[in-house]
């Protein structure tokens, strides 16, 4: 704990107590898999799957927003986290960023 001087009036002053915690505060980064002419709907589904760990359903919902809006952030977390995930969609040949 520290202490701190508040100027209550004239030439008085209070002592209050702090008390101080630890927060960790870790940004999140947006996994985003990009639109393209190349990969089919099951692959892009499959990959999500295996590499994402998405249930089929939430795969497929990620490849129908990927088709129509051009991309789709398929996952949060830290950097660290998620660059091998961007990684292995890359080396599937799927097109995946990771913002900041």
């Amino acid at each position: 704990m520290n202490s701190e001087q508040e100027f209550i009036s004239g030439t008085k002053w209070k002592t209050r107590e702090i008390e101080e915690s630890d927060v960790i505060t870790e940004e999140l980064h947006n996994l985003i898999v990009w639109n393209d002419d190349v990969n089919t709907f099951d692959w892009v589904i499959e990959s999500l799957v295996d590499v994402c760990g998405h249930e089929a359903i939430q795969a497929e919902q990620c490849a129908l927003i990927i088709h129509h809006k051009g991309k789709c952030g398929v996952k949060k977390g830290s950097f660290d986290e998620l660059r091998p995930q961007a990684e292995a969609l890359i080396n599937r040949s799927i097109q995946a960023t990771i913002d900041y």
